[in-house]
């Protein structure tokens, strides 16, 4: 079955991947000037580290890496300066010392609010002019491209793990 976009003239400005990627790195680069401003030098991939282990602290960092989508040596780079900024801290795992668990420390616990409500007022000047129901089509539509090339959707999560993209399954812990 064809779709609409078989009838658009190729050209960056209607590709869906640049038009996202810019959108991405304007939300990025102002949520760090954002925090810049209030004294906290954290950058957007940093951001998403502390907001999955917000919604989940003790983490593994294979954990971290699925959650966020990011590979495993990004995350450990992003988890080492977040331990010399003081807002998380690995330990050992008690039952398998080859994983680490990230948690938060206190100061990362605390800066949950502050950042939070600095991340709000970013999305509510991007978001500016735009209705809510054109917000939640927008995710719809990016979420269900996301799925069509690279993930499968269960109840609890979209799996993009490595070993789904090569090979097409799945058995990521996130998955059960």
């Amino acid at each position: 079955m064809k779709n609409q976009c078989s009838n658009i003239e190729y050209k960056l400005s209607d590709n869906f991947g640049f038009i996202a990627g810019r959108a991405s790195l304007a939300l990025s680069k102002r949520l760090q000037q954002k925090f810049r401003k209030l004294g906290y030098d954290i950058t957007a991939e940093q951001w998403s580290i502390l907001v999955k282990l917000w919604e989940k602290d003790g983490e593994s960092q294979q954990e971290i890496c699925t959650g966020t989508n990011r590979d495993k040596p990004s995350v450990t780079r992003l988890i080492d300066n977040l331990e010399k900024s003081n807002l998380v801290i690995r330990v050992p795992d008690k039952d398998d010392r080859r994983v680490n668990v990230v948690y938060l420390t206190n100061l990362g616990k605390e800066l949950k609010n502050i950042l939070i409500e600095e991340a709000q007022a970013t999305y509510e000047e991007a978001f500016e002019g735009i209705s809510e129901d054109d917000i939640l089509t927008t995710r719809k539509v990016l979420n269900k491209l996301f799925i069509n090339l690279f993930g499968i959707e269960c109840e609890k999560h979209i799996c993009a793990c490595s070993e789904y993209v090569e090979s097409g399954s799945c058995d990521c812990k996130q998955a059960s």
